[in-house]
């Protein structure tokens, strides 16, 4: 809508009013006062228009690539992902070996469980603007929502714990019919995508869908869980965690819909949001600094009990997720921190990690020799509504695992760590200092460090610390190479 500032509509009189089909009401004793603000308004409504016309722009610009990454990312080549025989495979601190078909068996439902979360299509319109997917931009913040989704997952349902429809929407791992029996390298074949069910049946009853195991008395309550944690995933204004919350966040660091997002940004969005939702008051999200895990900070943000001190004893804890966003090389990924990335996977701590590709991210879950496994947000689905009491959650989980080289991971990236209490955290930073240590004598700095303390006796400010984003103390040979990657932000 065309208009005058405020500033010069002050000073018009009703007379001097322009009229809606833009002539100027009569009047003789509007002088030169009066032809001085027809200017400002001309002027205004010319700015205006030039602003308008911007904004068209960007709309018709916004619409083409989103067309543009429909079609790319609309589809996905399931080839089949390789496994050996002869090595473990790490998934999330779980280990399997699939020489053992009961191995290969616990796996796929293993990895069938966990959340995946991909581009959508066709959800509200993100804000103000015209964004209507995030196709092509949003990997960043699927893989964030992913570490969070597995964080949630441990927190309310456990590790052990599988979603029973995993197997009746995959076909068991099987060896690769061109390969004799004896070969080394089984695959895991993507399987044909199993119709969905009704709307009437999706949820009940349970037994239609379950896979055919014991079935135990608190089975419906998990997948009630199971559900909700899904919903605070959803593509609404009103979810949580969804896109439009952590695009809403972002903009306090300068990020926008359409622009790429960087691990150590997503860090902090993800503890944002958990930090404003209510639902999950018993969870906190801690984000390291200068690759600087302070346990007197996590304590402070872990702890319950008012008059207490954060290590007594009888103090109440909340559960607590660390993220450590680190740089791990200069141009590509140091190889001598591979070994210890591979050591850190094998916890049970572990959440895995968000990285990737220079902006292709990926959610890395787990290893088997020199090969990442992940969890891949490129491929664009339709928007569901979680609104709905029934919704179906089938294209929420991936059955086809796939695998890159360590040596193509970006050295940008961020771990995830879950501790439920007090005395997992100790075992944890134990387990962290004794991992982190031994990789050092390769090289000369450790991935990241767990101290004692606060931040604040180090000379830094706490709160700070929280809107900062860091990156990791590179070799001297990583430093004399200039990155282009994002490697300081404040928030």
């Amino acid at each position: 809508m065309n208009s005058g500032s405020p500033a010069s509509a002050q000073h018009l009189s009703h007379d001097e009013l322009p009229h809606s089909d833009g002539q100027q009401l009569f009047n003789s004793r509007a002088g030169v006062h009066g032809e001085n603000c027809r200017r400002a308004i001309s002027a205004a409504a010319s700015a205006h228009g030039q602003h308008s016309e911007q904004d068209e722009v960007d709309k018709i610009k916004c619409k083409v690539l989103s067309v543009w990454n429909k079609v790319k990312y609309g589809w996905t080549v399931k080839s089949k992902t390789n496994f050996s025989k002869l090595s473990p495979v790490y998934l999330f601190g779980y280990t399997y070996r699939f020489d053992r078909e009961e191995d290969v068996e616990r796996f796929h439902r293993d990895f069938a469980s966990r959340i995946w979360l991909t581009y959508r299509r066709a959800f509200q319109p993100l804000g103000d603007t015209a964004w209507t997917t995030d196709c092509g931009w949003g990997c960043m913040l699927r893989s964030g929502q992913m570490l969070l989704a597995q964080g949630l997952l441990l927190h309310f349902l456990g590790r052990d714990w599988t979603w029973p429809a995993a197997l009746l929407t995959s076909r068991l791992a099987e060896t690769d019919p061109g390969r004799s029996s004896s070969s080394s390298h089984p695959s895991l074949a993507p399987p044909p995508q199993m119709p969905p069910l009704p709307a009437s049946q999706s949820r009940a009853p349970l037994e239609h869908w379950t896979h055919p195991r014991h079935c135990s008395p608190d089975e419906p309550e998990k997948e009630r869980r199971h559900c909700k944690i899904i919903s605070w995933f959803a593509d609404r204004p009103e979810a949580p965690f969804g896109i439009h919350r952590l695009v809403d966040l972002g903009r306090s660091s300068g990020k926008k819909a359409g622009d790429w997002y960087g691990p150590s940004v997503t860090a902090h969005i993800v503890r944002k949001a958990v930090d404003s939702c209510s639902e999950v008051g018993s969870l906190a999200v801690y984000v390291s600094q200068d690759c600087t895990v302070y346990k007197g900070d996590v304590a402070k943000l872990a702890s319950r009990s008012e008059g207490r001190a954060a290590w007594d004893p009888c103090a109440e804890w909340k559960a607590v997720i660390i993220l450590v966003p680190m740089r791990l090389g200069g141009e590509s990924l140091n190889p001598a921190y591979v070994d210890c990335v591979k050591d850190l996977l094998q916890l049970d701590s572990c959440m895995g990690i968000i990285g990737g590709k220079p902006r292709h991210s990926l959610y890395f879950v787990g290893y088997q020799d020199d090969f990442l496994l992940y969890l891949d947000p490129h491929y664009c689905q339709p928007f569901v509504d979680t609104a709905r009491e029934d919704f179906p959650v089938e294209s929420f989980h991936c059955n086809f695992p796939r695998k890159t080289a360590f040596s193509k991971m970006d050295p940008s990236c961020t771990m995830g760590f879950y501790a439920r209490h007090s005395g997992e955290f100790e075992q944890l930073c134990l387990t962290l200092t004794q991992v982190l240590n031994a990789a050092a004598v390769k090289e000369k700095y450790p991935m990241f460090s767990v101290v004692e303390g606060c931040s604040q006796a180090y000379g830094l400010d706490d709160h700070f610390s929280q809107e900062t984003l860091q990156t990791q103390r590179c070799t001297k040979r990583d430093r004399v190479k200039k990155t282009t990657a994002e490697e300081f932000v404040v928030l």
